[in-house]
């Protein structure tokens, strides 16, 4: 699998964002209570010590190495980034980007101009499987 860009142009032929192949996937998996124990950004001396979860670790590689792109997109602050790559490189997880900042609270509603998939961790990682579920869309005007 190729993770380079497909260039797109829109119906006038001026560039649009591009995209990836349709086999790769555009892993944001976000850290605390997700790859290792949920930690607060009130208690980052935890972050150095917490142990991954063994079932992320062995799912988040295989999927890195078949091709996909994973990047962590985690509430913890820019103050905690090197505590945090140090402790993803400690432990062996592959991985392209960290993005830090993400907002705080949960109830994530994502809007994008490109197609967004969603799966909420219940507690371990397997691989994926396709299934039916009610998803809110916009609505027709």
């Amino acid at each position: 699998m190729s993770t380079d860009l497909i260039a797109l142009k829109n119906e006038k032929g001026e560039a649009i964002s591009p995209i990836l192949d349709v086999h790769v996937k555009n892993y944001l998996i976000d850290i605390d209570g997700t790859i290792t124990d949920d930690i607060p950004n009130e208690e980052p001396e935890r972050m150095v010590t917490c142990e991954p979860y063994p079932d992320a670790l062995e799912i988040i590689n295989k999927w890195y190495d078949e091709g996909h792109i994973i990047t962590y997109f985690t509430s913890r602050t820019e103050e905690h980034r090197a505590i945090t790559e140090a402790w993803l490189n400690k432990h062996g997880f592959k991985y392209h980007g960290l993005l830090v900042g993400k907002p705080r609270g949960g109830n994530y509603h994502w809007i994008d101009n490109h197609m967004v998939r969603a799966t909420r961790f219940k507690g371990k990682f397997t691989d994926l499987i396709k299934a039916m579920k009610e998803i809110e869309v916009f609505g027709e005007e």
